[in-house]
């Protein structure tokens, strides 16, 4: 079976490179092809696992979503557990190098705006990925609660010891730094997590260039004069 899985996607592999192609260029090729069909089947993945939940979503429904055959699909992801673990880390991921900022920021004003204009954009762009990670967790996360609790908890760690040296240095109040954390999360998350009501109270229509700005700009607003966050 897995014999029979490989030669599949070496063959449509083959026919997007085409007959000619030199043998110097084929293997960057084959990688490139490769992440894109990673990517594709990532984002049907997101998709599906959004609108059925993990029990509702087949391999079947993904690659056709993906436009790939099945057998593709089980090249690069073996199990639909093994699918739904990548969309959900990927998320996750992508919310990490968010959270950079915090780094190197001088501050909570630096640090906390720059987060918040990252969460909200990953929100825009993500959605269907930050609603499989919310239903995950509503769930009890049944598939990812290892995850929650080693990397989530080790980074949310991190973040806590950050914003309590802020509040040490007299750069912001002395508010609870974890619920600080819930509050950012629940805030960026609702333009992804509820975006359907979101549309519906803006119109029907989705939020604009314009309106996403004024919504970036009001929540950090609302959050730094809520916790006295100081120029650094």
């Amino acid at each position: 079976m897995v014999s029979f899985q490989t030669t599949q996607a070496d063959q449509a592999v083959n026919e997007n490179l085409g007959e000619h192609m030199s043998e110097t260029t084929r293997p960057m090729r084959r990688q490139d092809i490769r992440r894109e069909n990673e990517k594709a089947i990532l984002l049907a993945a997101e998709k599906v696992f959004a609108e059925a939940g993990f029990g509702g979503a087949t391999m079947q429904l993904i690659a056709d979503l993906a436009g790939l055959p099945k057998a593709n699909l089980h090249y690069y992801f073996a199990t639909k557990e093994e699918l739904y673990r990548s969309v959900v880390q990927n998320i996750f991921e992508i919310w990490l190098q968010a959270a950079n900022c915090f780094d190197a920021a001088r501050g909570p004003v630096d640090g906390i705006s720059a987060y918040i204009d990252a969460k909200m954009e990953i929100s825009r762009r993500h959605p269907d990925g930050s609603k499989v990670w919310a239903s995950e967790v509503m769930h009890g996360a049944p598939v990812l609660q290892d995850y929650m609790e080693s990397t989530l908890r080790e980074w949310t760690d991190g973040r806590v010891g950050i914003i309590s040296r802020w509040i040490e240095e007299g750069k912001m109040d002395p508010v609870d730094p974890r619920h600080l954390l819930y509050m950012l999360w629940a805030t960026t998350q609702h333009y992804a997590d509820f975006g359907h009501q979101i549309e519906t109270l803006n119109g029907g229509k989705s939020l604009s260039d314009r309106q996403w700005r004024e919504a970036k700009e009001n929540i950090k607003r609302v959050i730094l004069t809520g916790i006295g966050a100081q120029p650094a």
